[in-house]
């Protein structure tokens, strides 16, 4: 084998490797972010009431943005202890009413 064979065997060792580093990364973002959720929806399976998760989940078909942020909101306010008791479908309803509410107000904006 000459200089140049060996180079090239090299250099496709190298980029096997980095190959299956960027692959075990991948995997463990993965993982993690499994993870995640399944920690938020066993959080979520505690506060809320079963119409109220049927209601999110519905809300996140349509809306998923809205309802990643109520979901957060909602376990930002589990975790600090200050939900007292399950969440009710009526309760979930006024706090929906009142984040479309903040949403639809018109900005105009003079210059």
């Amino acid at each position: 084998m000459d200089e140049r064979e060996l180079e090239e065997i090299r250099r496709r060792k190298l980029l096997e490797l980095q190959r299956q580093r960027e692959l075990e990364e991948l995997r463990r973002q993965q993982e993690l972010q499994r993870q995640i959720e399944l920690q938020k929806k066993e959080i979520l399976r505690r506060i809320l009431e079963p119409e109220a998760r049927e209601r999110l989940a519905r809300l996140k078909l349509a809306h998923p943005d809205i309802a990643e942020a109520v979901e957060n909101q909602l376990i930002a306010l589990a975790q600090a202890g200050r939900i007292k008791q399950r969440i009710s479908d009526e309760v979930l309803v006024s706090i929906l009413r009142q984040i479309s509410a903040r949403r639809r107000e018109p900005r105009i904006i003079r210059k």
